[in-house]
């Protein structure tokens, strides 16, 4: 026989046997069980950075699982308000979310640090203290207080000092201002400055501020700000953003 067609005869053989044995391996496979989570975020659908990085996770996730692991993910508001998200994971009413560790600094002081502090380290920084460091060691033994397993998520960072609609010289010009800004140290920053801090939800900051409701604003950055209408109800926009230099976003999980 040629050498040819013996090898032909060989490999057709050896892929036989392959079909074979997935064939008998087939009923193992389809009785895995498959795991469904609903995931929802502190995001509105319009950020389609900060929402598509939920959307890319559940993709990946379903995809390199063979469609045994699937992520339902909604918006902020959707299923729940957009803070809620938070105590829903814990409770066990959804399997995980996504959302930045600040919005619960009431709950916890020490959860602001696994986020970014005013003046403190970048994302590389923050990436070196979680792995090399014990960042992420403590961060799992803070969350264990609420039946729940981080993950850092998406840095968000350098960002914005805010919009505003008056111009900002001073620290005196913070006295009586009303600002959305992020729970933790910087909200407090504007406080001691005499300033009164807000923690709004993406999606209503829009209109707190071209009501009035609100003198200021800090989101993320140009990008996400724009997508908000940011632009389109302040002035003033100032960089950068001391009170989050390094902002690192959250995966969490029950």
């Amino acid at each position: 026989m040629p050498e040819r067609r013996r090898f032909i005869v060989k490999a057709g053989g050896a892929v036989a046997a392959i079909a074979a044995s997935a064939i008998v391996d087939a009923p193992n496979v389809i009785a895995q069980p498959k795991v469904q989570w609903r995931m929802s975020t502190a995001w509105p659908p319009a950020l389609k950075v900060m929402q598509g990085s939920a959307l890319r996770l559940a993709k990946v996730v379903e995809e390199i699982s063979g469609g045994r692991f699937r992520i339902e993910v909604f918006a902020g508001g959707q299923i729940m308000p957009d803070f809620a998200c938070f105590d829903a994971a814990s409770q066990g009413t959804i399997e995980a979310f996504m959302a930045a560790p600040s919005y619960w600094a009431e709950r916890e002081p020490a959860i602001e640090w696994f986020q970014t502090v005013p003046f403190g380290m970048n994302p590389e920084g923050m990436a070196a203290w979680y792995f090399q460091g014990d960042g992420l060691k403590l961060w799992e033994e803070t969350y264990a207080a609420f039946n729940l397993v981080p993950r850092q998520g998406p840095a968000f960072a350098p960002q914005m000092a805010g919009w505003f609609r008056k111009k900002i010289n001073t620290v005196g010009d913070y006295k009586g201002l009303k600002m959305r800004i992020g729970a933790g140290l910087g909200n407090k920053v504007v406080t001691r400055a005499g300033g009164t801090a807000v923690l709004t939800p993406a999606a209503a900051i829009f209109a707190a501020l071209e009501r009035g409701v609100i003198d200021a604003a800090e989101w993320v950055g140009p990008h996400d700000d724009m997508e908000l209408g940011l632009h389109n109800t302040a002035r003033y926009y100032y960089y950068p953003g001391w009170h989050e230099p390094g902002t690192v976003s959250e995966f969490s999980f029950n």
